[in-house]
């Protein structure tokens, strides 16, 4: 059987992280990389023989690279703190180790939202999770960060359980923080928008996953769920439009900004 490290980051994770190293923990290695934590989160990976590393915060996807990078095995599984492996996912990770056909697989995602399990708001929700790094790794984008890869993939539709938000505050607080790396990437990258453009994202937003992926299906749970998110659109862009105020003024010959 070929030997598996697992790759997490952590940030003050003391309340999942035992549930998802519980559920890694038959894999040969598990890596974390800390970007700070005040909790209890280092003593709870102890516990589990944890390789800990400990390094500033660099964004999702250079912190995640980090920690594929610091693995000692080939085959990497990677999973946030908030998740954890299904027993019918574990045992088809362990049945692949043994004879894989691909180089990487995409992995359904379950999520769950204020405690119920979503089934519809987000999709066909597959993720590159499970992949022989020879063939790639994590890209260097501050948020949605995704796997860059060259090797060919395959599915697994046993499931990661993903334990979102278990309340709106949570919801609404992590809403904020993704919104302000969001808008720093895509001002980074040259990208505008106008005051409307950003109302009728989050308009569109809001039908995409309430409508058109029948949302509605979900529950009040799916109708909050839409809500949040696409206020959490129209808060990411009208947060690049002030970045691209406050640059515009800046760059206005003589003009002073008080």
């Amino acid at each position: 059987m070929k030997k598996l490290s697992v790759s997490i980051i952590t940030l003050n994770e003391e309340k999942n992280i035992e549930r998802c190293l519980k559920s890694v923990s038959w894999a040969d290695e598990i890596i974390v990389v800390d970007s700070g934590s005040k909790d209890k989160t280092f003593e709870i990976c102890e516990k589990y023989g944890c390789k800990i590393i400990k390094t500033d915060w660099l964004g999702f996807g250079r912190t995640k690279k980090l920690a594929v990078d610091s693995a000692s095995h080939e085959w990497i599984l990677s999973i946030d703190s908030d998740e954890e492996l299904s027993e019918e996912l574990k045992n088809k990770i362990k049945e692949l180790l043994e004879n894989s056909q691909y180089n990487g697989y995409y992995i359904k995602r379950n999520s769950f939202y204020l405690g119920k399990l979503i089934k519809y708001c987000w999709g066909n929700d597959f993720q590159l999770r499970f992949f022989n790094r020879k063939f790639g790794n994590f890209n260097d984008n501050i948020i949605h960060e995704s796997v860059e890869f060259q090797g060919n993939l395959g599915k697994i539709k046993a499931p990661i359980i993903h334990y979102t938000y278990p309340t709106i505050e949570s919801s609404i607080a992590k809403t904020g923080q993704y919104s302000d790396l969001s808008a720093e990437q895509m001002f980074n990258k040259g990208k505008k928008i106008t005051l409307l453009g950003a109302v009728l994202r989050g308009f569109i937003k809001f039908f995409k996953m309430y409508i058109i992926n029948m949302g509605f299906l979900d529950g009040k749970e799916g109708f909050v769920l839409s809500v949040i998110s696409s206020f959490g659109v129209i808060v990411k862009y009208l947060k690049l439009w002030e970045l691209e105020s406050r640059s515009s003024k800046h760059l206005i010959p003589g003009k002073i900004e008080k």
